[in-house]
């Protein structure tokens, strides 16, 4: 790279710094909108075949413009699923602490998950397909903090099933762990046939139907 080019990239990269500790509306929207656009493609392509070009291009931009709102494709991608992954895990851990019967947290659970893989698709499908076993070298600090994200999910809806089971409201059919990983694989499989757009059943009515399948098979 030239010179000229890198400090044109570094100036970007300072201001883009800067928008991003203002945080204004616009700016955070406009990186919204963009991550919207890179996920779909994501998921059309895969990660590793979608460039960023495909995405400016798609987005009726060029490159030079999406670097004042994002560094790389792996910083858009991993910043937009840890905040989507973080607020999932605030709500899972706010619905364990609330003070209602296991089973209409559990209730409550599928459905609020179900409308975050609607709500931001197809974001979280593109994520339940990547391995976190193999990532490139500099992503490993967000790899391990999304595995950190992942068992606090997963601890929650355990400690939810672990109530039941232990007030007798939720069938002994299985261990709380079995059961809990029953519940999030049904949701995550969703990630094979669910399209918002063509869909006759929107993301909050399946994760209804998901709950009261999931409530009636497993109260006592």
């Amino acid at each position: 790279m030239s010179k000229k080019k890198q400090n044109e990239t570094s100036e970007i990269g300072r201001r883009r710094s800067l928008a991003l500790n203002k945080g204004s509306e616009s700016y955070q929207a406009r990186r919204r909108e963009i991550a919207r656009v890179a996920a779909e493609l994501f998921n059309e392509r895969g990660f590793k075949g979608t460039s960023l070009g495909a995405v400016a291009k798609a987005l009726g931009t060029d490159r030079a413009s999406l670097y004042y709102y994002i560094a790389n494709k792996r910083e858009l991608f991993d910043e937009v699923v840890r905040e989507v992954s973080e607020a999932n895990v605030a709500t899972a851990q706010a619905v364990l602490g609330a003070e209602t019967p296991a089973l209409e947290k559990l209730r409550t659970l599928i459905v609020e998950l179900m409308k975050s893989y609607g709500d931001h698709y197809p974001l979280l499908y593109v994520y339940i397909r990547e391995n976190l076993s193999h990532v490139e070298s500099d992503r490993t600090e967000w790899s391990q903090f999304m595995r950190v994200l992942n068992r606090q999910y997963e601890d929650a809806i355990i400690a939810i099933l672990q109530e039941g089971l232990d007030d007798g409201t939720v069938r002994p059919v299985s261990s709380a762990r079995v059961l809990a990983f029953g519940v999030i694989g049904m949701i995550g499989w969703t990630n094979r046939w669910f399209v918002p757009e063509r869909s006759s059943d929107t993301a909050e009515e399946i994760g209804i139907a998901f709950a009261e399948m999931a409530v009636a098979g497993l109260r006592a």
